[in-house]
C-alpha cells in the first residue's frame, strides 16, 4: 500500500463528502445518513455472522451483506449525475429472506406474545441487528419523501428486519436460550 492508494484524502475535513458522481454535499445529508446507516447495519451483520451460528446462516448473512453493499452502492450516488452501471438487487434476493423466514419458523413455536429481546448475546446481536435495520429503514423512507429511493431497497430492508427478528428466535432455540415473553402488568 505503499504507492497506491491513501485511506485518508481530506476531503471531507470540512464536514462535506462527496457522493458517487461528484456532488458535495454535507455529511449530514439524508443520502449520507441512510447509507451511513446501511454501512452501519452491514458492520454489525459482520459481528453476528462472526459468531458461533450456524454454517446456513452465515451463508445468508454473507448474501445479506452484499445486497447491503449493493443498497450502500445505489443511495450513494447523486440521481441528478450520470454514473456506471451498479449492481440492482432482485426479488430473489427478498424471496431468499422470505424462504429463509419460513423454514426457520418452521422449528419455532408460534408466537403469543411480544417477546423482550435477550437469553444469550448472540439473541441480542440478532435483535440490534434488526433495530439497526429499522433505523436505517426509516432513513430511506425520509430520503424517500425528497429524492427517488428504489422501492425494492425498502423492502428488502423491511424483509431483512423480519429475518433477523426470526433468527433471534431460531438462534436462540438452537442455543438452549430461554424466550422471555413481555407480561403487561396490571398497575392496579
Amino acid at each position: 500500500m505503499a504507492d497506491g492508494f491513501k485511506i485518508y484524502t481530506k476531503g471531507g475535513d470540512k464536514g462535506e463528502t462527496s457522493l458517487l458522481g461528484g456532488t458535495r454535499v454535507a455529511k449530514s445529508h439524508d443520502r449520507v445518513e441512510a447509507y451511513g446507516s446501511l454501512d452501519e447495519l452491514n458492520s454489525f451483520i459482520g459481528l453476528l455472522r462472526d459468531r458461533e451460528i450456524a454454517a446456513r446462516y452465515r451463508e445468508v448473512l454473507i448474501r445479506v451483506q452484499e445486497c447491503l453493499f449493493i443498497s450502500e452502492a445505489l443511495i450513494a450516488r447523486d440521481p441528478e449525475v450520470p454514473t456506471r452501471e451498479l449492481p440492482l438487487l432482485s426479488e430473489e434476493d427478498i424471496t431468499l429472506l422470505e424462504k429463509e423466514i419460513d423454514a426457520m419458523n418452521e422449528e419455532l413455536p408460534p408466537l403469543t406474545s411480544f417477546i423482550l429481546p435477550g437469553g444469550h448475546a448472540i439473541v441480542s446481536e440478532c435483535h440490534i441487528a434488526r433495530t439497526i435495520c429499522r433505523r436505517a429503514e426509516r432513513a430511506l423512507i425520509r430520503l424517500s419523501l425528497n429524492s427517488p429511493v428504489d422501492d425494492i431497497i425498502i423492502c428488502f430492508l423491511n424483509r431483512l428486519s423480519d429475518y433477523l427478528f426470526v433468527l433471534a428466535r431460531k438462534t436462540g432455540k438452537d442455543l438452549g436460550a430461554t424466550e422471555t415473553p413481555w407480561i403487561v402488568k396490571n398497575n392496579s
